[in-house]
């Protein structure tokens, strides 16, 4: 296991959504995907019961097929209100949005290129005690990314796929009954490891001390 060095806060603050920046040309060993699945296994979960599952795609065929369907979702997504790309009239975030848009917009069309797609679902005792348990896999799916950063790996967190949820599951024989999905990541090596803080808003423009 070879490390990139990083302290808590360079990692916390520099795992980005790499889209353009995925190396589709290398392979992922399986032993870095399982080294990360053991740090997601750390994770929060609730009354201690380990309901956090991760499917890992590597077959080729099943990889482009999700990436049709996400494909699908995100055509919907850029003819939506919400996309990034539209102008606002404010030259420097449009500017800033166009790169947003640019990077999304190339993910869209490249999803199943990815060496390996990761789903991280909850199982449950049926559907809906499943969808309840939502959150037992959202801490592990980001400590799985950041496993992946220090390691040289980038991922991308997506869930707009879950419009066409019970197709993906019969792609990767998933029970819809008792497993619900939350997350599907591309993972892959990145093209350098360089990568930098976004910009954010300061800190008490989003607390709200004691009251709203």
């Amino acid at each position: 296991m070879t490390l990139l060095g990083l302290n808590s806060d360079q990692l916390l603050s520099t795992t980005r959504a790499v889209r353009k920046r995925l190396d589709f040309t290398r392979p992922v060993p399986d032993e870095l995907i399982r080294e990360c699945v053991a740090m997601a296994l750390q994770a929060p979960s609730g009354s201690n019961l380990v309901t956090m599952r991760f499917v890992v795609v590597q077959d080729e065929e099943k990889r482009r097929a999700i990436g049709d369907v996400y494909g699908r979702v995100y055509a919907k997504y850029k003819a939506s209100p919400g996309y990034p790309g539209r102008p606002t009239g404010d030259a420097e975030r449009d500017r800033i949005q166009s790169r947003v848009a640019s990077s999304a917009d190339y993910l869209g069309e490249h999803m199943g290129e990815a060496p390996v797609l990761v789903l991280g679902c909850n199982e449950g005792r049926d559907r809906a005690s499943a969808v309840a348990g939502i959150g037992n896999v959202l801490p592990g799916t980001w400590s799985f990314m950041l496993a992946a950063r220090a390691r040289g790996l980038g991922t991308a967190w997506t869930s707009m796929h879950l419009v066409y949820e019970q197709e993906v599951a019969e792609i990767l024989g998933i029970p819809y009954d008792t497993v619900a999905q939350a997350v599907l990541t591309p993972l892959a090596y990145t093209k350098g490891t360089d990568f930098r803080p976004a910009a954010r808003p300061e800190p008490d423009q989003v607390i709200h001390w004691d009251t709203w």
